[in-house]
């Protein structure tokens, strides 16, 4: 089980593979009109807000995905409704949950929604509808400070190196198709799949991520409470120059591995997650597989995987992840692994691309859709498997380091829509 070379496939195998990976994101990877629309939904949206007399002075920020450019053409639009009251991130969910119910009220109203869904025990009140003028879905919470502030860090990882884009999507894309991307089914949430794409590169020999821990060694969920612009610019500020401080001490070290190498050393290294999650989390925060047993916060929690939040420490993004969804999500990467591991499999891009691709997007690619199922695995001992893993993690001992280039922007996650 090889947790740190980036595939044990030469590259020669993986021509066609790499073609269709190509494909795929062009099919699926927003075009600027994408861009625009979203744009477009999120200044309207604005507009019905203006009508909310509970909200005069408030704005409107996205934020999720769409900010840290890990949106596909069919990604929804998380939105966070910021008030001019001086409370911040201290806004109590009562009062969240009473303007909750104001915009829905004004959504209906104005008649421009649809499959309205108010959540208003979630862990953070929500609001999901689509609109019916630009067919997006919008997932609308209040006050989201953290929500924002998590999504220009993934947007400053993600130009680190440009992998990372590009994994991420094809990540999501297979892992729906496989139906592990479904947190309401008690499978993993798109950001648990991202922060196993970043574990995956700050795993990689040589590494491509650094920890996040030298990146923003705070807890962002603490830095945020009494929110203000000051603490944003100092957030910003400080992993910009520990990102600037990678990027210069590691010029010339840089992970050579094609994107086809990089997605099938990341199926390898989380197919026999199911055993591994028993004892160990992932935590990209130090950049390593932690033992559960070494942290308190993690120990005393009921849990079948622990992806530790790294701006949100000690909670666990994957927590929606059931004992029985661990063995489908386990399954699955193991049977993308042995797929991308066939010589037949690897020559044939109907193939390739049916395993990797829902309908919608095999169909583009002129692809007859198959039915995707995962199939079932071998008898696993779950003592060899922990032995071999705790093997290879004695050779992690070593500070980790970012190898690639970067430039910060703030210029696409400053957009404020004023109502």
């Amino acid at each position: 089980m090889d947790y740190y070379n980036s595939s044990s496939i030469s590259s020669d195998r993986l021509g066609v593979l790499g073609l269709c990976l190509r494909d795929i994101l062009a099919e699926i990877k927003p075009a600027d009109s994408d861009r625009i629309t979203r744009l477009n939904a999120i200044n309207q949206f604005s507009d019905y807000l203006r009508s909310v007399q509970s909200l005069r002075g408030a704005v409107v920020k996205p934020f999720g995905s769409f900010v840290s450019n890990l949106y596909t053409k069919w990604g929804d639009l998380d939105v966070s409704v910021q008030l001019d009251n001086g409370l911040g991130n201290s806004a109590s969910k009562t009062l969240k949950r009473s303007l909750l119910r104001d915009i829905m009220k004004a959504l209906r109203r104005y008649g421009v929604a649809r499959y309205i869904h108010f959540i208003p025990n979630a862990r953070v009140p929500l609001l999901i509808y689509e609109g019916n003028h630009h067919n997006i879905s919008f997932d609308v919470s209040i006050d989201n400070y953290l929500g924002i502030m998590k999504s220009k860090i993934l947007l400053w990882i993600s130009q680190m190196d440009e992998r990372f884009r590009d994994v991420v999507l094809l990540t999501k894309e297979w892992a729906k198709a496989q139906n592990i991307n479904d947190p309401k089914s008690g499978t993993l949430n798109s950001y648990s799949l991202c922060l196993m794409v970043i574990f995956h590169f700050q795993t990689c020999e040589p590494p491509i991520l650094p920890p996040l821990g030298e990146i923003y060694g705070g807890n962002i969920s603490d830095d945020v409470t009494g929110w203000s612009s000051i603490s944003e610019r100092h957030i910003g500020d400080v992993c910009a120059a520990n990102i600037e401080r990678f990027r210069s001490r590691n010029l010339r070290r840089r992970n050579q591995s094609s994107l086809a190498q990089l997605l099938v050393s990341f199926f390898d290294k989380f197919s026999e997650v199911e055993t591994v999650a028993s004892e160990y989390a992932i935590c990209t925060h130090t950049g390593r597989w932690e033992r559960i047993d070494s942290n308190l916060g993690w120990a005393r929690t009921s849990r079948s995987m622990l992806i530790e939040d790294p701006f949100e420490r000690p909670e666990n993004a994957a927590r929606t992840v059931g004992p029985s969804e661990l063995r489908v999500v386990s399954n699955a990467f193991t049977d993308a692994y042995n797929k991308l591991s066939s010589s037949s499999v690897l020559a044939n891009r109907n193939s390739l691309i049916s395993c990797l691709t829902r309908s919608r997007v095999s169909s583009q690619l002129g692809v007859r859709p198959q039915v995707h199922y995962t199939t079932g695995t071998a008898a696993i001992d779950p003592a060899a498997v922990l032995g071999r893993f705790e093997n290879v993690m004695r050779l992690d001992r070593r500070s980790h380091a970012s190898t690639s280039a970067v430039t910060v922007s703030r210029r696409a996650n400053e957009t404020t829509y004023l109502l």
